[in-house]
């Protein structure tokens, strides 16, 4: 085994651990943004890619507003958001089923520029609590099962915060007693009070999440904005690391990705992507190059190697969805035709949404891209990460079509 994979053997399952003393684990089983483990990898097998000519079975639809929040399942309960006529909606549905079990509704603007707007955080189950953040700033801490209000937050007043030019998308992060996000500054509340236990100071905001990992015995957060990297303690939120990263167009997006002392980052347009070591506060680069520039949907790591879209959505179809070395950057297979999609992994087979709405799976291997299932799923544009949950597949378009589809079993 090569020793960084050992380290990042090591640094995944101390995260399982922090995960389950934060109680994210249990019955839930995709509670946040990228699932319970945070790298976007589904433990669920059992489900087939032998799929009926006609397309998967449409098992329910929901027209839930504008808007790129994907979805969180748990419990049975699905959550996710939409904004309709100058308002944000956090819905929870039947997850089985599609049924309205409750909604909440406040005052929102759109935030559409350059694309259809609406929230584009994805909400968190902890336990009994529901977390969930607005384009504008509106953090609100629900019940989970029946909608009630326990507290609130609204980051550009707390934060001393001005509306960022894309709004407020981060994902929250549940670490033992904090909730926490990147803001325009890496801020932790404590979950249960609202009370803000730490922030740093001001910086260019990005629209990427936390990613928390282990070093030397001491958790950490690493958190991509629109100046650069970050690396800092979870416990104070004291800088450990920074490093500058070019953002042209102030649109860095995406959350760093950790194996071990190994950060990796990717931004649409010139910057493309970078792997840096963390060796002694500081960042060191391995590589840079421009053959992964992920635009606002996150590669995901397995077995060594990266799948993620490479160009920006003005590219359309001519983006590329991709397979490349972790360690040394270099591209193993590509392929056209998804436009600016999103993907996920479960039992070893990459799950595409492309962006205009086709479902596939193709085998998550180096070797080439093996295509083994395909159909017709959504219609409008699609740029939200689908999920597949109870043998059931999750997907919205921008303007607010959400659908579940359900999949073959294996047979026996």
């Amino acid at each position: 085994m090569k020793s960084s994979y050992a380290r990042a053997f090591v640094s995944r399952w101390l995260t399982i651990l922090i995960l389950l003393a934060a109680g994210q684990a249990g019955s839930a089983a995709w509670p946040n943004w990228m699932g319970p483990r945070h790298d976007g990898i589904s433990a669920e097998t059992g489900w087939s890619t032998e799929w009926p000519e006609e397309g998967l079975p449409l098992v329910w639809q929901q027209a839930i507003g504008i808007g790129f929040s994907s979805v969180a399942v748990a419990d049975g309960r699905l959550f996710t958001m939409g904004h309709v006529d100058g308002h944000e909606c956090v819905y929870s549905f039947d997850a089985l089923t599609g049924g309205l079990l409750w909604s909440h509704l406040y005052d929102a603007p759109l935030v559409d520029n350059l694309h259809e707007g609406g929230p584009g955080s994805t909400p968190t189950v902890d336990g009994e609590f529901l977390y969930t953040l607005g384009r504008a700033g509106e953090l609100i801490c629900f019940r989970a099962v029946t909608g009630q209000v326990v507290w609130t937050q609204q980051l550009q007043e707390d934060l001393g915060m001005t509306l960022p030019e894309w709004g407020f998308t981060s994902s929250p992060y549940v670490l033992g007693d904090q909730l926490i996000f990147e803001a325009g500054r890496v801020v932790s509340y404590d979950k249960t009070s609202g009370r803000k236990n730490w922030q740093t100071d001001k910086h260019q905001a990005g629209y990427g999440s936390v990613a928390v990992f282990s070093l030397g015995g001491e958790t950490m957060l690493a958190t991509l904005d629109c100046d650069g990297l970050r690396v800092a303690r979870a416990g104070d939120g004291r800088e450990v690391a920074f490093t500058p990263w070019d953002s042209p167009y102030r649109t860095n997006s995406t959350t760093p990705i950790v194996a071990g002392d190994l950060l990796f980052i990717s931004t649409g347009y010139n910057a493309g992507c970078g792997l840096f070591r963390l060796q002694e506060n500081e960042l060191k680069m391995v590589y840079q190059n421009r053959d992964m520039r992920n635009h606002f949907n996150n590669c995901i790591l397995l077995d060594g190697y990266l799948y993620g879209f490479d160009g920006n959505s003005n590219l359309g179809r001519l983006v590329r969805l991709k397979c490349m070395d972790f360690e040394t950057g270099e591209v193993a297979w590509e392929k056209e035709g998804f436009g600016c999609g999103s993907l996920m992994i479960a039992d070893g087979k990459l799950v595409v949404l492309g962006e205009a709405g086709e479902l596939v799976v193709a085998v998550a291997t180096p070797e080439e891209y093996r295509e083994v299932a395909r159909t017709d799923f959504l219609r409008g544009r699609c740029w939200s990460v689908p999920v597949l949950c109870d043998g059931h597949i999750y997907g919205r378009d921008a303007a607010g079509d959400l659908r579940c589809v359900k999949l073959p079993a294996v047979r026996h």
